[in-house]
């Protein structure tokens, strides 16, 4: 079996007693405790950067909202949301969050763990390279974190590739939770839920307000109809094409537009595994299919139930 990619730390990473030992400032100031920003990503709502807290002296990653979107009242709440969606969780396979807070401009931000990693996106453009059981394995933690998720009454809703990460210690993390989904004490949805379906111009993968809430390929039914009633088990399903992707090479919708990938998911029966790719064992075929079904109640009912399957011998069965 090989080993996961290896990952160049960063040269600076080593202690010494200059960094562990220096006083704090006599005079503290909330707004220079962070410096020495670098964007890492760019989202279409959000800037993720790394920086140093000058108070631990470590480099964290900072999540803000970019500036067209920082006085937004919706995405405010999604960010507000996202942050103490993850620091409730204290999960392994999520990502710890530190603060949460107001720059000087008065505008919110969230710091977190800044992991240095592949996501399973990079992963798979290389599936040759791994070994179907790494890559199964990858899934399971991943469903260890909902089900921690769902055990707080959270649903994820963009499950996706892109949102899994690999870290240099072979630690997996589902990221993002800007998508998350909670309901009031008296069951009722929140007025950050959006209602407007996506148009058959826009990029089938994209995520964003005023859209279907998820990545399309990746959305379970019940999501692309916007049910009132979704459930944890649209994650499942999110998960099941996640681990069809691992074993296929590809999503089981297909569509170059948005209507073709939601004609697909709603109404085509994707091919089986082993139609598409050699020495599928049986289980793990029949494992993803149940995550797959458009009834729900016929699905995988759980992420327990998820792990046992996949935590089965099923390479000999």
């Amino acid at each position: 079996m090989s080993e996961y990619p290896k990952f160049k730390l960063p040269d600076n990473s080593t202690l010494f007693t200059e960094h562990t030992d220096k006083d704090l400032a006599s005079k503290i100031d909330a707004n220079f405790r962070y410096a020495y920003f670098k964007t890492i990503a760019k989202g279409g709502k959000s800037l993720i950067q790394s920086c140093k807290d000058m108070h631990l002296n470590r480099v964290i990653c900072y999540k803000s909202l970019l500036p067209e979107f920082a006085d937004d009242v919706i995405e405010q709440k999604r960010l507000l949301r996202e942050a103490r969606v993850a620091a409730t969780l204290q999960h392994p396979n999520t990502v710890p969050t530190y603060e949460l807070g107001r720059n000087k401009k008065g505008h919110y931000y969230f710091t977190m763990k800044l992991v240095h990693g592949y996501t399973l996106r990079e992963i798979f453009d290389y599936r040759e390279r791994y070994d179907l059981g790494q890559l199964v394995d990858i899934i399971v933690q991943v469903a260890h974190a909902l089900g921690c998720a769902h055990s707080h009454g959270v649903i994820h809703r963009d499950v996706k590739p892109e949102n899994i990460l690999v870290g240099p210690y072979g630690e997996v993390l589902l990221l993002d939770w800007g998508l998350a989904k909670v309901w009031n004490k008296q069951g009722q949805e929140s007025s950050i839920e959006t209602e407007v379906p996506s148009h058959h111009s826009e990029d089938p993968s994209m995520t964003g307000h005023q859209k279907l809430q998820g990545t399309l390929f990746y959305m379970s039914p019940e999501q692309i109809e916007r049910d009132p009633d979704i459930d944890s088990r649209t994650d499942i399903y999110s998960l099941g094409i996640v681990l069809y992707e691992a074993v296929t090479g590809r999503t089981p919708a297909q569509g170059d537009r948005i209507d073709q990938v939601i004609d697909s998911t709603l109404n085509d029966e994707p091919p089986k595994p082993s139609e598409l790719t050699n020495n599928v064992p049986p289980l793990l075929e029949q494992t993803v299919m149940n995550c797959l079904k458009k009834d729900r109640d016929a699905r995988v009912q759980t992420t327990t139930e998820l792990i046992r399957l996949l935590q089965q011998n099923w390479s000999l069965l």
